[in-house]
């Protein structure tokens, strides 16, 4: 099979869908590698390096989603890709369509056979294509948040962990995932004082353990939100439904009850934001004030640590990369679970119905031919 790997074109996204390693064995494997020119160079990884792996280097984006069987990237395609995109082309990437109805409409209408990292699942309900990105988010969203508590930076003036005879800083999180345990333990680390809200009584039971009492455990309900952000100096959206749009739990009148040069930070912002103030915003221009509030809501906030993050990611993806490469898609979501989950979009249809209930699409099931 050729495989493509585009450059990514998303604002500040420095990631790359293949490392040079991920190469070596696709072509290991008898698969031919094309690679836009200068595709890696985000993550510190040279044409040269790439050429030496087996690939060939491709001048233009047109050519290699014009020449590939298949493309594997990091972030949905924008819309100067959606004519390039042809029928019955593999799309492997994050995709998060259920806030992306445009692109959803564009994938069934080229007929393009889409599988969404974000959505591959276990039997255990694990994310594992998912997982490592929201590693890198939830430990981000602390660090962000503590930056722009800073007075210089137009927050309160806050030290996170405080000192000697000062209270330190308190930080609520929503959803006790692998976003929120991840930026409990950064925020843990710092010293503040951490409040983690979840629905689900056994991941709280988890995390009290985990911690062991170093974090405040609430049961997510309306009042117990509003009171914790109330109170908090810095916020975290950490809430994901797998496959749907994030909930609205943090409304406008709570962000307007927080005290000014307090920060928000919405890593759900790519499933839509589970804060209602919350708009995606860019690395460029990351943050804007809703009631004196900093809002920080980046969708793609490992892109900017992003050597560490293309090979995070490549660790996860690359063995379904090579399923698919090597059997195709029918074949190779027949023969595993987790992969069938991905599917999203087939042979003109939403085939995953999260998808097509958040947009308020038709929902078509996969049926293998």
């Amino acid at each position: 099979m050729i495989i493509g790997v585009p450059k990514e074109i998303k604002i500040s996204e420095n990631r790359v869908g293949m490392t040079e390693a991920g190469v070596k064995q696709l072509v290991k494997e008898g698969h031919s590698l094309i690679v836009e020119k200068d595709a890696g160079l985000g993550s510190g990884i040279s044409n040269q390096q790439y050429e030496k792996a087996g690939a060939k280097i491709i001048d233009t984006k047109a050519e290699v989603y014009a020449k590939a069987d298949m493309i594997v990237k990091v972030k949905e395609p924008l819309p100067d890709e959606y004519e390039l995109m042809k029928e019955n082309q593999i799309l492997y990437t994050y995709l998060h369509l259920a806030a992306e109805p445009k692109l959803t409409k564009v994938l069934v209408d080229r007929k393009v056979k889409a599988v969404a990292y974000e959505t591959i699942m276990k039997e255990d309900g694990t994310l594992p294509l998912l997982t490592p990105m929201s590693e890198v988010a939830g430990r981000m969203a602390t660090q962000i948040g503590a930056y722009y508590l800073q007075k210089d930076h137009g927050g309160k003036g806050i030290l996170m962990g405080g000192v000697t005879g000062v209270k330190p800083g308190k930080v609520s999180i929503i959803g006790g995932g692998v976003v929120g345990i991840n930026a409990a333990k950064m925020a843990v680390g710092l010293g503040a004082d951490v409040t983690i809200l979840d629905v689900n009584m056994s991941r709280l039971e988890y995390l009290d353990d985990v911690f062991g009492g170093r974090v405040t455990t609430l049961y997510s309900n309306t009042s117990n939100i509003e009171q914790s952000v109330i109170e908090s100096d810095l916020v975290v959206g950490a809430v994901l439904i797998t496959g749907y749009k994030a909930p609205t739990l943090v409304s406008k009148s709570m962000i307007s009850q927080m005290q000014k040069g307090s920060v928000v930070v919405d890593v759900a912002v790519d499933q839509g934001g589970c804060i209602e103030t919350c708009k995606p915003t860019s690395h460029q221009n990351p943050t804007y004030e809703v009631d004196g509030v900093i809002h920080y809501c980046v969708p793609n906030m490992p892109g900017v640590v992003s050597r560490t993050s293309t090979y995070a990611l490549t660790n996860t993806t690359l063995k379904y990369a090579s399923m698919l490469a090597a059997m195709g898609v029918e074949e190779a979501i027949s023969k595993d679970k987790a992969l069938f989950h991905g599917l999203n979009v087939y042979n003109g249809a939403i085939t995953y119905e999260p998808v097509a209930k958040s947009l308020g699409m038709e929902f078509k099931a996969y049926r293998p031919n």
